[in-house]
């Protein structure tokens, strides 16, 4: 019988986690429920919990790139320190169906497949070998993942703080904080990571219609922590860059990506395209800030992103408010995509990079 391994706990339950493991299983902050509600939802390590991780993360109650990577990595390394299989055939083909299933979640977001790669590859290779060897080397390749976004937050922060001044104020769409990721975020970990090198940086965030993510979770987060935020409808943009906020400029935006192909067309939350182009119009400098998981090498521009589109409802109503005719015909795409020469720079882990002679993003 396979000896029961002991799963590191990771991301313990803290401030501004967007899930955590324990001997329970996995447990996820559902951020369809904030700003009002912090509510979090356990999910044992059985077939029906899987199956719950998907439907979480397909109805946004996990959401962003990176979280959702590190939310499918910590589901299979609970579910292979879980599994009762007692040979190592049978252990792979229950794993595979349960990366299967998670595939099919969220399209566009590169990140999520990343991470179910990193653990294919652990069964692929699997041959002959004990189930306990194999099964902790699936938590060990789950493990990794979380811990390499950790990192790449960290230095992106790092990063992106070095192209912010004293008094500058960011204006930024969708959400790309700690609840995004598994470590302080994206974008917003930038503004995070500028404030605690002594820089004055507010953000304006954009309440990113039809679900409002900058409103329900970057003003929410940024109050968290003490940033200034100041919170506009996304069809403010072009009037807040031309006249300011508080007598303040807009210097520059942050915003996050769900896909980076490789000539530097960017897939990100609806509504970044549109902030891109006034942004170009007002002369301020637009950087993306994404950890080189998100990008696809694979995927030669922004043509080949698979855009996923959702339901009709979440723009016909509000948390159930009808805001339109019950019938009337609605096109929601989740994203949109920034062609690269309206990006100025993109900060990775590996710092600030631009597009090389070649059109391609070093």
């Amino acid at each position: 019988m396979k000896t029961p391994l002991r799963l590191r706990p990771l991301l313990q339950r803290a401030a501004l986690r967007p899930f955590f493991v324990d001997d329970e299983g996995l447990h996820l902050l559902d951020q369809r429920a904030l700003p009002g509600d912090e509510r979090w939802v356990l999910y044992p390590p059985t077939a029906a919990g899987l199956e719950g991780i998907a439907l979480a993360i397909e109805s946004l109650a996990v959401r962003g790139a990176p979280a959702i990577g590190g939310a499918a990595a910590a589901a299979l390394s609970m579910m292979a320190q879980a599994s009762s299989a007692t040979d190592v055939s049978a252990f792979v083909v229950e794993q595979r169906h349960f990366v299967a299933r998670l595939r099919r979640t969220r399209p566009t977001a590169v990140n999520l497949f990343v991470a179910l790669d990193a653990v294919s590859r652990v069964l692929d290779a699997a041959g002959g070998g004990a189930v306990d060897v194999v099964a902790a080397a699936v938590v060990a390749a789950a493990e990794a993942v979380i811990d390499d976004d950790v990192l790449a937050c960290a230095a992106m922060g790092e990063a992106g703080a070095s192209l912010l001044n004293d008094g500058d104020v960011v204006i930024t769409i969708c959400h790309t904080g700690a609840l995004a990721t598994c470590g302080q975020g994206t974008a917003l970990g930038v503004v995070k990571s500028a404030r605690a090198a002594g820089k004055d940086v507010a953000v304006v965030a954009l309440e990113t219609r039809p679900l409002l993510q900058g409103a329900r979770l970057t003003a929410w987060e940024c109050q968290q922590v003490g940033i200034p935020v100041t919170l506009i409808t996304d069809g403010m943009a072009s009037f807040a860059m031309a006249r300011g906020i508080g007598g303040r400029r807009i210097a520059r935006a942050l915003v996050g990506a769900d896909r980076v192909a490789s000539n530097g067309d960017t897939a990100n939350k609806i509504g970044t395209y549109q902030l891109a182009v006034a942004c170009r119009h007002h002369g301020v400098p637009l950087h993306v800030v994404a950890p080189r998981s998100t990008f696809d090498r694979a995927c030669p521009d922004g043509a080949h992103i698979p855009i996923e589109e959702r339901a009709a409802d979440e723009v016909r109503t509000a948390k159930g408010t009808p805001l339109s005719p019950s019938t009337v015909p609605v096109w929601n795409p989740a994203f949109d995509v920034t062609p690269a020469d309206l990006i100025t720079s993109w900060v990775t882990e590996s710092g600030v990079v631009v597009r090389d002679d070649n059109g391609v993003v070093g």
